[in-house]
């Protein structure tokens, strides 16, 4: 391997960084729409919130320059630390963390706060890159498959703890990574079906669900015995185990949804299904979003001009819900300029993944692309009504410290692997 140039800058792909400013720009800009008062607006009042997040956007640029100056290697060598520090601190919060809104998720500084989850989603893909960095790990093998799965599912595990189900959900991002680099197929397909299994015996019960299933598995015996007629003496213990599998399935559905679930995502899925209407209730932040992104129209009624955003309609429109801001004062034009700048983001994350040489930077470059594409399609599809409200933040545009440098840390370790590409052999 050659020696790296000192110009810290050298090999860095300026595309991705011309984007990280302009998603930081344009989400200070909402966050001061959202929290503007003409009482106080003062752009650098630092008790205001959006005064916050400059000091927040400011010190991500000292961030930046400490993950850039930091040799390659490092990131390799001590990724086993990062990680089991990432769980501790996680782990810690049920010592000393600080209940915000029913969940456990922060250490609490003051009037600063810091939630280690959203640290500890690049913890995560540096470990799991170690991993199959390591003697290039056969993902074929169950042993394997078993250790990967167990990286991911233990901070996901200490998150739903809190509880913060929302957060958690995003590690499950990191399992299409391990389809990636050899984790059989069959894993995603049962995790498919699973969740549409779910979803449908919400909708139709228990006894419906079964009646359809059952339809299903028939069907598909009758077509592989008039295929082969020997097929059914020969793998007739494999449908009944399918069979009995999936009534398992179905029948533990009602019990997770009614003892698992909180009832506020109980609540949350009932309205996604449409057994509930309730905009006045949980669903009142999902309606009034919907309603102020429509009032936009196709220009946006201009910045600081939204009478939505200003009466306060969207309840913290300033973290989940900051694309209906958008929605709002920049129209449908500004909408859709936003949501074309993250997809062009997300390409530009794809390329320079597929180019990476060395399995680990190859690898966690595909979780931070993994990371960054469940965030944006769900954050999007839950402030427009598609999807149930999880709480999880639109990357650099929600307020919040941690949010930001966790999405930085991510953002900037992949560009700093790979600005050493031409010197990896």
């Amino acid at each position: 391997m050659r020696k790296r140039k000192s110009n810290i800058f050298k090999g860095v792909d300026w595309p991705l960084i011309i984007m990280y400013l302009l998603f930081v720009f344009l989400g200070w800009l909402s966050i001061y729409a959202a929290t503007f008062s003409e009482t106080e607006f003062e752009v650098f009042d630092l008790t205001a919130k959006y005064g916050k997040q400059m000091i927040w956007i400011l010190l991500s640029f000292v961030i930046i320059i400490f993950i850039l100056a930091i040799d390659k290697k490092f990131y390799e060598q001590f990724s086993g630390i990062f990680y089991l520090v990432s769980v501790l601190s996680l782990a810690g919060l049920f010592i000393f963390g600080t209940n915000i809104n029913g969940a456990t998720s922060w250490y609490s500084f003051g009037s600063f706060g810091i939630q280690p989850s959203e640290f500890a989603k690049a913890a995560t893909a540096l470990a799991i890159a170690n991993y199959l960095n390591e003697r290039n790990q056969d993902l074929r093998k169950l042993p394997n498959q078993l250790r990967a799965f167990g990286i991911i599912f233990l901070p996901a595990l200490l998150i739903t703890l809190q509880p913060d189900p929302g957060s958690a959900l995003v590690y499950g991002s990191l399992i299409l990574v391990l389809y990636q680099f050899g984790l059989p197929l069959y894993y995603l397909v049962i995790g498919f079906l699973a969740l549409i299994l779910f979803v449908i015996t919400l909708f139709f019960g228990f006894l419906n669900t079964m009646i359809i299933a059952s339809v299903i598995i028939l069907g598909l015996l009758v077509y592989m015995v008039y295929k082969n007629k020997k097929y059914l003496r020969h793998n007739w213990l494999r449908f009944v185990a399918i069979y009995l599998v999936t009534s398992i399935f179905i029948l533990s559905v009602d019990y997770v949804f009614n003892n698992v679930f909180e009832q506020r995502h109980r609540d949350r899925f009932n309205i996604l299904l449409g057994k509930d209407v309730d905009d006045q209730g949980i669903g009142y932040n999902t309606a009034q979003s919907v309603i102020t992104i429509g009032s936009g129209g196709l220009n946006g009624k201009g910045f600081l001009q939204g009478d939505r955003t200003q009466g306060d309609f969207v309840p913290e429109q300033q973290t989940d819900y900051i694309f209906s801001t958008v929605g709002e004062e920049w129209g449908f034009l500004g909408s859709s300029f936003v949501i074309i700048l993250f997809v062009t983001f997300l390409i530009r994350l794809l390329f320079i993944a597929d180019r990476q040489k060395s399995i680990f930077s190859k690898v966690f470059s595909y979780a931070t692309v993994a990371i960054f594409f469940f965030h944006f399609t769900i954050n999007i599809g839950m402030v427009i009504g598609l999807l149930p409200t999880i709480g999880i933040p639109l990357p650099f545009f929600s307020y919040g410290g941690s949010s930001l440098w966790g999405f930085t840390v991510l953002l900037f370790i992949m560009i700093r692997l790979d600005a050493d590409r031409v010197y990896e052999w």
